[in-house]
């Protein structure tokens, strides 16, 4: 039998801020980190998609052929799903980056608020683009 008695608690190894806060390490990034994993889950076969329509009958298609490929639902809502979950997926990967590499406060935060306003307004030009040519 185990003796529990002697085993460390794992409140001695916080620091005294955290434990006042209450916070811990899986309480501040998991909801992030998970986002990243569905993200790129969703990409995988929203990419592979996309690859196979690019070769099957993209290559070389004329405007009018994309248009007529593009407006039927399926091919425009995937679209729209590729390019929502890739503009976020970039939004979480590139907030990490200036997160753990930017380490002045108000810079880090300007970096933040730039990056998250460019990966909107790309992403929203990117939608207008297929709905435009979808619809």
């Amino acid at each position: 039998m185990s003796d529990t008695r002697n085993a460390p608690n794992p409140d001695m190894l916080r620091s005294p801020l955290s434990r006042a806060r209450g916070l811990g390490s899986a309480r501040a990034g998991s909801t992030h980190w998970w986002a990243q994993r569905m993200t790129a889950m969703a990409l995988v076969p929203l990419t592979l998609w996309f690859i196979f329509s690019a070769l099957r009958g993209l290559i070389g298609a004329s405007r009018e052929e994309i248009v007529v490929w593009l407006s039927a639902p399926v091919p425009l809502v995937l679209m729209l799903a590729l390019i929502l979950a890739t503009f976020h997926h970039l939004h979480l990967g590139l907030q990490v980056v200036i997160e753990d590499y930017v380490h002045d406060h108000a810079r880090k935060l300007a970096a933040v608020l730039v990056m998250k306003a460019a990966c909107v307004l790309l992403a929203l030009a990117c939608a207008v683009s297929v709905l435009r040519l979808g619809l």
